[in-house]
């Protein structure tokens, strides 16, 4: 990584302060041409590292902007290299003037995701914690923002060393014993190798089982509304108390005889048998009809909440009824007295996460990715148990637990290829 990058790493749009991020081995010469201090002495290049100067940018004799400079030498800084930050006013025109100065002077535009890019490939961290980063960066609540927080400090790499340095040692000690039968014997180890398998593919397992949970935490309850009277199909984002649902308004389930309506009905159809939950608001003012008995129906296997609207109004309908009717919990609501929310939160904290969202020690797989690579591992130690199991010869468990730890190695990076890194940051943001 021979370039220096630079890039704007705060949003485009009128801020009060601008970032502009410079990185690799040739920094500081960089800063050095177009910073000039407030008395015109100050030597860029040989201030002390992680030190932050007041001056000004300038494109040759033309003034450009009043800015900080902070000043990082490898290997202390984020990408591993040395990094320049400069905060110059939040204008759009202003950071761009900045960076285009910059790039005059010997750096080139960053590609996205390429600053975290290099400190995964500097060894910085690990490829779980540059994912966490971006996940950081788009967390809509706040579980979602805990749990990448903890992958970025280190959570899922721990978890996954830990299975994978167990899983090594055993690799070793079967090639060690294979290699040299004389002195390292493997009487009785295939039944102390099952033990070792049982005991990780748990922890696969639990890992595996949190990442419904993870997903829902990272990505939002994906949740459909039926009952509805739009013909359009609306989606939103809402958090109730950190806990993100990504609202999906649907056309109301009718007979119709009107195409575009029909097709909205259908869509709506459609999305409530894929749906993570769906929220049935019955206007308990007016008697159910066949559109709501058809509605009820589509209830059946999935996650459900009844929403029993208008609880100011005369009833024409108990929610002892409609609990009766679909099995599903059934919480009175009114928008006009804004009632119903605190139970829908507990509700969906109960039926989505057993009642509460623990961090504590919880380790959540929220990347698909990931997910992925548990399942393969998962697969792999079974075939190491059914070799036990069938007392096939012991190079044949050696095979399979390298599977597995190999797997395991691509949550880390450490088995993956160029083009899988290249394909991961670029859906990094610019900047990042």
């Amino acid at each position: 990584m021979e370039t220096t990058i630079a890039a704007i790493s705060t949003a485009m749009s009128a801020s009060g302060i601008g970032i502009i991020r410079i990185s690799g081995e040739n920094a500081m010469d960089v800063i050095s041409r177009i910073y000039r201090s407030k008395g015109g002495k100050k030597k860029i290049k040989e201030v002390p590292t992680h030190t932050i100067h007041y001056g000004y940018i300038y494109d040759g004799e033309e003034l450009i902007d009043e800015v900080l400079v902070m000043i990082m030498h490898a290997p202390r800084t984020f990408t591993g290299e040395d990094t320049v930050e400069i905060d110059c006013h939040g204008g759009v025109y202003a950071m761009q003037r900045v960076l285009d100065t910059v790039l005059k002077n010997g750096a080139e535009i960053a590609e996205p995701g390429e600053f975290t890019k290099r400190a995964f490939l500097n060894g910085r961290m690990d490829l779980s914690q540059a994912e966490a980063v971006m996940d950081v960066i788009q967390a809509k609540n706040e579980y979602a923002l805990r749990s990448s927080m903890d992958q970025l400090r280190g959570s899922v790499q721990k978890a996954i060393r830990d299975i994978r340095e167990k899983l090594i040692y055993h690799i070793a000690y079967i090639e060690s014993a294979l290699d040299d039968p004389e002195h390292i014997s493997l009487d009785g180890y295939p039944q102390e190798l099952l033990e070792v398998v049982d005991n990780e593919q748990k922890e696969v397992k639990r890992l595996l089982k949190t990442s419904s949970d993870g997903k829902m935490i990272q990505e939002g309850i994906q949740t459909v509304i039926l009952g509805g009277t739009t013909r359009d199909i609306l989606e939103e984002y809402i958090t109730l108390h950190g806990i993100s649902l990504k609202i999906i308004d649907t056309a109301g389930i009718r007979e119709t005889k009107d195409i575009v309506e029909k097709i909205g009905v259908d869509r709506a159809r459609e999305m409530a048998q894929k749906a993570d939950l769906i929220l049935y608001v019955v206007d308990s003012s007016v008697p159910l009809d066949e559109n709501d008995e058809e509605i009820m129906e589509m209830l059946t296997g999935k996650k459900a909440i009844i929403l029993y609207n208008k609880t100011d109004l005369q009833p024409e309908i108990q929610p002892e009824i409609l609990k009766e009717k679909t099995g599903h919990p059934v919480i009175p609501i009114s928008a006009k007295e804004e009632k119903g929310i605190t139970e829908l939160e507990e509700q969906i904290k109960d039926m989505f996460f057993g009642g509460e969202i623990s961090f504590n020690d919880e380790v959540y797989i929220t990347n698909a990715r990931h997910k992925a690579a548990l399942e393969e591992a998962d697969r792999s130690l079974d075939l190491v148990r059914n070799s036990i199991e069938m007392g096939m010869p012991e190079d044949f468990f050696s095979i399979d637990l390298m599977n597995a730890y190999e797997n395991l190695g691509k949550i880390l990076g450490e088995s993956v290829g160029e083009d899988l890194v290249n394909e991961i940051f670029s859906k990094f943001c610019m900047g990042k």
